[in-house]
């Protein structure tokens, strides 16, 4: 067997790799350090993020609410916790101890991801009496009564009607909302709690390591080098080279082989990047080093060094986080009481430390974050919202029949799985897989990105040499209203649903298109700002800071998915038409707002332009590489 995904996967990441290196060739040499510990950092994130909706509801058996509640939670912690690791790295261990104790964390977190247990089972509760959902393989589970299985469907408001049940069953046939229950049966006990020391670890892990990246990419580039913001670009492409081999190799693993193979390879994945960025120290320059190295080897008390009394205290804090974790009410309001504190922090230095024009650079910092919040509060609907639709109410099919040509001596076949599976075959051929698996289609996203990535690099570049290149505002006002487009053509598709209420997959591919075009103009772009705009002395915090605006963000997806939640029965929607329609009335709405706000944060752009303070002005550089006339 051959798999499309993966052919066009080798293809797409050739085709943009040679460019992406070529410009590199002009960057400090740390910036590939940078960009192999993030690649594979990524790789171990996604990996685990583009299958967690679907392992949360098909083997926990999550409902949609409390599934989208339980995401949110660690989704917002994954990018709280930078607060923790910026503060430390800033105070204490440096930006390059952080990353490797972060690492380090991950790769333990995303191992123990591949001990799994059995699935959680899923039973009816009707008068006092159970009864079981049976389901074999990957076909819809069926509901045991007696020694018959049945199938059933929605009454249209969450009631049950089960299929050719006699009348002589111990229930009746048509079951309303409010006369039965669903439960579920935890087969292995030990599981859940697995899981949520593993996501604890990874928390962590991504806490220490995630800012200080970043800020060492900063670092390793002069003040108004006009090479920063396309650093910025190459180094956000390594991100995304990461997810999007997440999505194609874990996202296939988990769902084909099973949840252990796709995290373990999430695992792997990270245990490379820690290798690379260890071996690499040398081109970092001596960036990222502690602020006072004599002083992490004092020994508090007498007894233990200073660092490595902070590690001990980091992995007493994984067990707090495992508390946080599972209730996500308690950690909003941790995110709540921590964003007061931080901007207290910064306010506080804003009036005792610094000059006006800092204070006005930190302020246009600030209304970036803030913006930000909007835009990934849709784009991280890749991981909750738009996966579940994905699974739902999309056609995966490449191809809407198959093809087969003899060549050879060969029966060659494009199909997909469930198009193959109707098929008479010969004993002897050779089969294109012409289908994606539900969490693949995150890799959408992160192949438009390698895709674009070297264009934008490119462009950025080209108009700030000419002192053309819009303002960092502009951009975000662009990519907001882009990603909300991107949203709104999903609405358009409705009439071109299939009889399964499915939408044709290229229209998931296009909302993707829209979104990664936010993405070019926001992520990348803020995060260059946040090293630009930020004062050295508290450089990581800002960084950490804007990090809590995807915290915000996920809070907000969380609330979002949750309105689109339907029942589910085995981790598997009974009312797909009411699926659609819920799920497109969602998007319908955030749409609609995100446009409106990116068109009022466009006109703000004029008031705020002047709070750079200079620093997006560019002067030549020195050096090989691109130079300003």
């Amino acid at each position: 067997m051959l798999d499309l995904v993966l052919i066009a996967g080798v293809v797409i990441t050739l085709a943009t790799a040679i460019p992406v290196f070529l410009q590199m060739r002009n960057h400090p040499k740390g910036l590939f350090v940078c960009f192999f510990i993030e690649m594979w950092e990524r790789f171990s994130f996604y990996g685990m993020r583009g299958l967690l909706i679907y392992y949360l509801t098909k083997q926990f058996l999550f409902t949609d609410d409390h599934a989208s509640s339980q995401y949110a939670s660690y989704m917002t912690l994954i990018y709280l916790m930078p607060l923790i690791g910026g503060l430390v790295a800033d105070r204490w261990i440096g930006t390059r101890r952080a990353a490797i104790f972060g690492a380090v964390l991950l790769v333990l977190g995303h191992f123990g991801m591949a001990f799994e247990g059995k699935p959680a089972e899923q039973t009816l509760t009707y008068q006092g009496h159970s009864y079981d959902f049976v389901r074999h393989g990957m076909e819809e589970p069926k509901l045991k009564i007696g020694e018959g299985l049945y199938t059933y469907h929605s009454d249209g408001h969450d009631g049950l009607v089960i299929d050719g049940l006699p009348t002589t069953a111990p229930l009746p046939a048509t079951l309303a909302k409010s006369s039965y229950s669903l439960d579920k049966h935890v087969v292995t006990s030990w599981a859940e709690s697995a899981f949520f020391l593993s996501v604890s670890l990874i928390i962590m892990g991504v806490g220490y390591l995630k800012p200080n990246v970043s800020t060492i990419v900063g670092q390793l580039y002069k003040d108004r080098d006009p090479r920063r913001d396309s650093g910025f670009q190459l180094y956000y492409f390594g991100i995304n080279l990461g997810s999007f081999w997440a999505a194609i190799i874990c996202g296939y693993l988990g769902e084909k082989v099973g949840w252990w193979a796709g995290f373990g390879a999430a695992g792997i994945g990270m245990a490379l990047g820690l290798v690379g960025f260890l071996l690499g120290k040398a081109w970092l320059m001596g960036k990222g080093e502690a602020p006072d190295i004599a002083a992490l080897a004092t020994k508090v008390g007498g007894v233990i060094k200073t660092e490595h009394l902070i590690y001990l205290l980091s992995f007493a804090g994984v067990a707090i986080v495992y508390l946080l974790v599972q209730h996500n009410d308690l950690v909003f309001i941790v995110l709540c009481v921590l964003s007061v504190i931080m901007l207290g922090y910064i306010v506080y230095n804003m009036c005792t430390r610094f000059t006006r024009v800092e204070n006005f650079r930190i302020g246009l910092a600030l209304l970036l974050s803030v913006a930000s919040i909007v835009f990934f509060a849709l784009e991280e609907l890749a991981g909750s919202a738009l996966s579940l639709f994905a699974d739902r109410n999309v056609d995966l099919n490449i191809i809407s029949a198959p093809i087969r040509w003899h060549f050879l001596g060969t029966d060659i076949v494009l199909a997909s799985q469930a198009q193959l599976s109707r098929l008479t075959l010969p004993v002897h051929y050779l089969w294109i897989d012409m289908g994606f698996t539900a969490a693949q289609t995150q890799t959408i996203n992160t192949g438009w990105i390698l895709i674009l990535a070297p264009i934008f690099a490119a462009l950025f570049t080209y108009l700030g040499r000419r002192g053309a290149d819009p303002d960092p505002v502009k951009k975000f006002a662009f990519g907001i209203v882009a990603t909300g487009l991107g949203f709104l053509i999903l609405v358009w598709a409705a009439p071109l649903a299939n009889g399964l209420f499915q939408l044709p997959l290229i229209f998931l591919v296009l909302n993707y298109l829209f979104t990664t075009i936010g993405e070019m103009t926001v992520s990348p772009v803020g995060l260059s700002q946040q090293t630009k705009l930020s004062p050295a002395l508290i450089a990581s915090t800002m960084m950490a800071l804007w990090f809590t605006g995807l915290s915000w963000a996920q809070q907000v997806g969380g609330f979002i998915t949750s309105k689109a939640a339907v029942l589910t029965i085995g981790g598997e929607v009974v009312d797909a038409g009411a699926a659609l329609h819920k799920s497109l009335s969602v998007f319908n709405i955030i749409g609609i707002t995100v446009i409106v706000f990116g068109v009022a944060l466009f006109a703000l752009s004029y008031l705020v332009k002047g709070w750079s303070g200079g620093v997006n002005d560019t002067v030549p550089v020195e050096g090989p590489g691109p130079r300003v006339p």
